[in-house]
This record gives structure tokens, sequence and C-alpha cells, in this order.
């Protein structure tokens, strides 16, 4: 028996990649609902490597670019690709960023305009990364807590995990030294009148914003620059600049009724990347920061082979194909 505390994004991947391997697992969550006390709820849901690789190691292209197909397996996974746009005035941005990234195309103003008609002669150029994805984030903890269920994963709600656990998936409660909180904060929109495909990227210098649509006209916006530890609601001016930059993004939004804000810590090492520690006889995942849904299936099958090592990831998916 494999036991984890802690039933939010990582310990959830974790209990799966265990339980297809042919684990028994037993998943501690102390919130009533698993998933639900998650800050991966307030996540993008971007499988967005190439683009991540902009302000991030390299090691998140090589491990984030397993995501999409694993995250197929679970929950519905939009392949249309990432798009980023910049205002002319800030073309210097757009030029930037394509040096420090890889795997794009440029794309000029028709070619955008066939992309997302929304964008028609809004932006001059851009730039597609096509093999990107994006996911629902909500959606996909709740499909993932019913695949780990229907693979025989015991969850326990509602209370405290035992003092000592194979796994320890807590985020910014887990007593790691390092590990910092990093404010994310974000908004769902609503405007049906604007219709929006993929994922776009608006860049500038002040506040670079990242747009991801939803279901039945929502919008989730977010961005990419927000440095805080405090744990109170959106600020009004976090929220102004994040409405004005969708503004710049495309007017209509100005138009979009503001369903929801929220603001999660996200737990962060000091390089931003996940780590796998043990310490007192307990393996610990964290520091999965604002790359969650990205790093979280390689993650998890570095933690399954580290709790199983009889089973290599080699084994796991002969296993899968048979």
């Amino acid at each position: 028996m494999i036991t984890i505390a802690g039933a939010g994004l990582a310990g959830l991947a974790c209990a799966y990649e265990l339980a297809q391997r042919g684990a028994a697992v037993t998943l501690y969550e102390r919130g009533d609902t698993p998933g639900d006390s998650s800050v991966a709820r307030y996540a993008g849901g971007m499988l967005a490597p190439w683009c991540e690789r902009e302000s991030a190691e390299e090691e998140v292209i090589t491990l984030g670019s397993r995501a999409v197909d694993w995250w197929e397996a679970v929950t519905t996974v939009h392949r249309r690709g990432t798009l980023v746009v910049a205002p002319s005035r800030d073309r210097a941005e757009l030029t930037r960023f394509a040096r420090r990234t890889s795997n794009h195309r440029a794309v000029a103003g028709a070619a955008i305009a066939e992309l997302e008609p929304a964008l028609a002669g809004r932006f001059a150029q851009g730039l597609l990364f096509e093999q990107e994805a994006h996911l629902d984030p909500r959606r996909a903890l709740r499909d993932l807590v019913d695949k780990v269920l229907a693979l025989g994963v015991e969850i326990r709600s509602g209370g405290p995990a035992p003092a000592r656990v194979a796994l320890d998936c807590t985020g910014m409660a887990a007593p790691l030294p390092g590990l910092r909180p990093v404010r994310g904060e974000m908004a769902i929109l609503h405007c049906p009148q604007v219709e929006i495909r993929r994922t776009l990227r608006l860049l500038h210098p002040r506040m670079p914003l990242y747009l991801v649509p939803r279901d039945e006209g929502l919008f989730m916006i977010g961005a990419t620059m927000i440095e805080s530890s405090s744990d109170r609601p959106v600020t009004l001016r976090s929220l102004a600049e994040l409405l004005n930059a969708a503004y710049t993004l495309h007017p209509g939004l100005g138009e979009a009724s503001v369903v929801e804000t929220g603001a999660g810590l996200r737990p962060a090492f000091a390089d931003n990347l996940p780590r796998l520690t043990e310490q007192d006889g307990t393996l610990y995942l964290n520091g999965l920061y604002r790359h969650g849904f990205l790093l979280a299936p390689a993650m998890a099958q570095q933690a399954a082979d580290r709790l199983l090592p009889e089973t290599s990831d080699e084994d796991h998916r002969e296993c899968q194909t048979a």
C-alpha cells in the first residue's frame, strides 16, 4: 500500500500513475472534496512548454513535451496551439520572445485573421506555437478523480493524513527548506460575443497577459509576472491591469461579465522547477509553481519510478499498449 498526502493536482497525478502500474494507493485529503482546495483550480491549463521556455529552464520543454498525450488519456485536451501577439508599439517584445523560444513560426496579419477571425486587423505580426494545447483545469481535476477511483484508489477526505506517508504532495503545507509561495491571480470572463479558439498571449512590458478559452463563452485571463506571497483576494490594481490588457487584446472583452476572480499561492523553489525530495523517509513532490498541468505528468512518472523501482517507465508503456 502506498499512501499519499494531498489530493491536489500533484497527489492525484501520482495516484493515477501508481495505480496504472498496479499499486494499491490510498490518498488523503484534508478538504472535503479532492481537488477543490488545490491552487491548480486557478491555473490557466496551458500545455505550452515552448512558450514557457521564454522565462524557464530547458527542462520545462524536456519534461513538458509529454504532457499533452498524458492528459488526453484523462480529460479533454484542445490541440489548437498558442498564438502570441503584441501591439505594434511593443514589436520588440515579440522579437525578444521569438529569440528566447523555439518550435514556432511567424505569422502576419492575414494569417492571424485566418487563425482567429476575431483578431482580424488588430495585430500585424505574431508567433504560432502549433504543437501546444490547453485544457480546463477544473474539469481535468474532476476527471482525474474519476480515473483514480476507477483504478481502485481509495480517497479519504475531510481529515489529516497519517503522520507518516510514502509521498507528500501538500504544496505549501510541506515542511521543505527553500520552498516559497508565489502568488498567481486570475479572472474568468463571460463574453459569448467574442469567439477565440486557442490560447492567446499578449506581450506587454508591464502586464503580459494570457487568455485561455473555456466552453460556453468563458475565458480565463491571467498574468505571467505577478510575484507576491500575499494570500489576500485579487487587488483592484491587478484586476484593472488584467482587464485593461484583455481590452487591448480585443475591445469586445470590455463588455464581458466578470464571473469570478481568484488568487492562489503556488509553491516554488529558487529555480522555479519542481523537485522530488526524500526527507525522513518520506518522498516529497513539490514546487510545481506555474507549470503544474504541464509538468505534473512527468513528475508523477518520476515519483512512481522511485516508489516502484521494480517497474520502469518502459514497462508501464508496454502494459498500456497491451
